[in-house]
């Protein structure tokens, strides 16, 4: 099979490719990301694939291998940050005031009363304050976006009552 005759082939399954990748990722641009892989990946290991065979099965294997090792790497990746996340939280809130003993006084008690939130508040509100983006956190926690953004609007309103009632 010729070079140009393999890219018409595999040009002729975009579709069938792009359906595949939306179950697989549930978000358009990725979908056209990793169609872009797989045929790029296609591309460059023609030269392996065996006329007489099933190309669209083929592709779609390359597709597939390509969204696991993508998915693994992205959960090595979010672990890191995970176990990291406090560290990072801890920097952010000490860097976050002034250095003068009434700063610190304050920052000790708004810590303190993040701290004392329930875990249902604390987990997204902090996720959020160290950098994590409202679809990750509702991934992680395995809740609705809608859930996480309640939350953390509930989380702010608690905590701005609760600093306004001790500074009275």
């Amino acid at each position: 099979m010729t070079v140009i005759e393999f890219n018409t082939r595999i040009l002729n399954e975009r579709q069938a490719l792009k359906n595949f990748a939306l179950s697989l990722t549930h978000n358009s641009d990725d979908a056209s990301d990793l169609v872009q892989d797989t045929f790029m990946k296609a591309i460059t290991y023609r030269e392996k694939f065996q006329d007489n065979t099933n190309l669209k099965s083929w592709l779609f294997t390359i597709m597939k291998n390509t969204f696991i090792n993508s998915y693994r790497r992205a959960v090595k990746t979010k672990q890191i940050l995970q176990t990291n996340a406090d560290v990072a939280m801890a920097r952010a809130w000490k860097n976050n005031y002034y250095d003068n003993s009434e700063s610190r006084i304050a920052t000790k008690d708004i810590m303190s009363k993040i701290e004392n939130l329930e875990d249902q508040y604390k987990i997204p509100f902090t996720r959020y304050y160290t950098g994590y983006k409202y679809e990750e956190i509702a991934q992680e926690m395995h809740l609705p976006l809608g859930t996480i953004k309640s939350r953390i609007f509930l989380a702010r309103k608690i905590l701005m009552k609760s600093i306004g009632a001790s500074l009275n």
